[in-house]
């Protein structure tokens, strides 16, 4: 019924991925437009019957309904059937089509229109996930400059070869991965690694396709082809992991198959047996539909999702979105959650959290912010914007500028009012004169800064150094309580996975309570850690919130994804969305879940009660159908009722 991904055994290139984009419209999808239909069909149906409205019309309203969505379903029970599957869609459109035998005919349309709207928005949900898939290859340029003997040519990316040579300019998205031979850079990896701040490239650094240069122009040499990318090999990841999980099912599927062989045993031997032993054929076959009628798994169905909904309704009014009745049962099954970094526990945006002043500098703090702000206010690298946006904060007046310069990789230069201001790393502007006491200084400073997880800045004032300036990324505000609810909730603290540097890691983890930090990551070295996790024994929720997280996602137990700050392929392969950023909502859906669970035990002894008793009167006694009509009805009733329940606020605060 779902939509299949690229095979993941496959490399996908851009050249093939651009017919197959924007596919993804609401009634693109036949299972869409078939539920469509038979919801419509069951609605008019329901509003003519009621109405009072002639029989043929609100009759032939229900056949309608009947064959759109249920057509498919039964082709696929009966193909089942041919492999000795009795597959439980097959089942409720025969359960359907009984009640309608029986009279009940609005009862069959509803559970016709349940499994078509299921079907429907299973294979919507797969199609996405496949379009966000391939639209990842959309970051890499489909075209790139090579370095030929004659000059420069113009060629497609995925015509490009291992061992050639590419320029790429400022600004430009690197199309292939490869190694730096000559120039300097910024360049921004956060859509491979994570990381929050631009790393600096020079000649014999690695780059990825699909991450985007800053300042400065490279030549890089090919090391990988198009089609064997960081970038394509996290598209095949993605649906692999996403086909694997495709498989998984409801609790009350798991014994679908037991129930649905015995029922159809049962009711068959009703039929056959009393009439080889001579009753008549109208009483007999009364009987026997009287029996598939109580003993069918209506009320079963309604144990299951009524509280599994309610849940997800409830989840999605108090900030995530919970994709599936699948996902939400999972969610309470969590023993193990694992954090990305950047743009999850903290908010991806650098900020100006320190300024050390160097001893015997004859300015104060905000002199120096002033003049630093004023120097880096033509620049628009990230770290730039920090510094001008703590100097707006504080309130400084930002003079004017002159003889401005930037180099890729050292920094930038100005004269403001008459001093000239050189602000960049710390290993471009300190080691010159070692044994000056404001050298020294300012090496003990960055040395305390770095070994805090934070980046260091050096700020020279006519050429001496006068501040260390810390850059640290904001860590969001739910980061703390959201990590000791889960251990509280779990057991187990949660574990740190990124591709950001370890001491950047580690300093984040000191301060939120993180012991298990694994830093520096691809995306594929968070996939395997993410196995090795699940190996142990452990079901790990991943939050994340990057095209680099995306494969984890899809691999894991289940996989969270930031709303405001995520990607588009984050969002469309993760489990869940986190709809405001708030992390505070993990703990209190999972244990929303695990509360849902306990109410569909709890509704399933009850339909089991019902059916039990039901079916011993039938098989013991006579049992009226009338009778047999409402208690099964009456049984679906009880437990929707119940599982209902999770839609209160007071379930979401007890949760909380």
């Amino acid at each position: 019924m779902a939509a299949t991904l690229h095979d993941p055994r496959t490399p996908v290139t851009v050249a093939e991925a651009a017919p197959l984009r924007h596919r993804t419209g609401l009634l693109a999808l036949p299972e869409v437009r078939w539920a469509a239909v038979a919801t419509v069909a069951f609605a008019l149906g329901v509003a003519g019957q009621f109405a009072g409205g002639p029989a043929w019309l609100w009759g032939c309203l229900y056949a309608l309904c009947y064959v759109t969505g249920g057509w498919e379903p039964a082709v696929g029970g009966l193909k089942a059937l041919t492999e000795k599957t009795l597959d439980v869609d097959l089942l409720m459109v025969v359960a359907a089509v009984g009640a309608a035998a029986m009279g009940q005919v609005l009862d069959g349309g509803l559970l016709i229109v349940i499994f078509a709207t299921s079907g429907a928005l299973e294979a919507l949900a797969t199609r996405r996930t496949a379009d966000s898939v391939r639209s990842l290859l959309d970051l890499a340029p489909q075209q790139a400059a090579l370095i030929t003997s004659g000059g420069e040519e113009t060629v497609p990316t995925a015509s490009i070869q291992v061992g050639d040579v590419i320029l790429v300019r400022p600004g430009e998205r690197i199309g292939a991965d490869g190694e730096v031979v000559d120039g300097a850079s910024d360049v921004d990896q956060a859509t491979i690694t994570g990381e929050s701040l631009p790393v600096d490239k020079g000649v014999g650094d690695e780059v990825f396709a699909a991450t985007a240069n800053g300042s400065g122009a490279l030549h890089v040499r090919v090391s990988r082809p198009a089609n064997e990318t960081v970038a394509a090999r996290i598209v095949a990841m993605v649906a692999e992991a996403s086909e694997t999980k495709a498989k998984t099912q409801l609790f009350i599927d798991k014994i679908e198959q037991r129930y649905s062989i015995g029922m159809v045993a049962a009711t068959l031997a009703l039929f056959v047996i009393p009439l080889l032993y001579g009753s008549d054929l109208r009483s007999t076959l009364l009987r026997a539909m009287t029996f598939m009628i109580v003993a069918s798994p209506c009320a079963v169905v309604l144990a299951t999702m009524p509280p599994l909904l309610s849940a997800m309704a409830n989840a999605g009014r108090h900030g995530m979105l919970v994709k599936s009745a699948v996902v939400m049962e999972k969610l309470g099954q969590t023993s193990q959650v694992a954090f990305d970094k950047t743009g999850t526990l903290t908010e991806g945006r650098p900020r100006l959290a320190d300024v050390r002043v160097m001893p015997g500098v004859a300015l104060d703090r905000d002199e120096l912010l002033a003049l630093a702000g004023a120097a880096e206010n033509l620049s628009e690298h990230p770290i730039a914007k920090a510094v001008v946006s703590a100097a707006h904060e504080a309130g400084l007046l930002l003079r004017q500028a002159a003889d401005f310069g930037s180099a890729a990789g050292r920094g930038v230069s100005a004269r403001v009012d008459g001093r000239l201001i050189e602000i960049g790393s710390p290993i471009h502007l300190l080691g010159r004169e070692e044994t000056a006491p404001t050298e020294a200084a300012a090496g003990a400073a960055t040395a305390e800064l770095e070994e805090a997880g934070w980046t260091a800045v050096v700020m020279r004032v006519d050429g001496v150094p006068a501040a260390v300036l810390g850059i640290a990324d904001r860590v969001r505000p739910s980061s703390a309580g959201a990590v000791a609810g889960l251990t509280a909730l779990t057991g187990v603290a949660p574990v740190l996975l990124t591709g950001d540097n370890r001491r950047a890691a580690a300093g984040l983890a000191a301060e939120l309570g993180i012991k298990d930090v694994r830093a520096g990551l691809l995306p594929e070295d968070k996939v395997e850690a993410v196995r090795t996790l699940e190996s142990e024994g452990t079901r790990v929720l991943l939050v994340g919130d990057g095209v680099n997280d995306a494969p984890a996602l899809a691999s894991a137990y289940t996989g969270v994804a930031m709303g405001k700050a995520g990607s588009d392929l984050a969002l469309d392969t993760a489990d869940a969305i986190i709809v405001r950023d708030d992390l505070a909502t993990i703990p209190a859906v999972i244990e929303l879940s695990r509360r849902a669970r306990r109410l569909v035990l709890a509704n399933l002894a009850i339909a089991a009660v019902f059916i039990a008793g039901l079916v011993v009167w039938d098989l013991a006694a006579h049992l009226p159908l009338p009778l047999g009509v409402l208690g099964h009805e009456g049984s679906t009733v009880i437990v929707g009722l119940n599982g209902l329940r999770l839609l209160r606020n007071a379930a979401w605060r007890r949760a909380l």
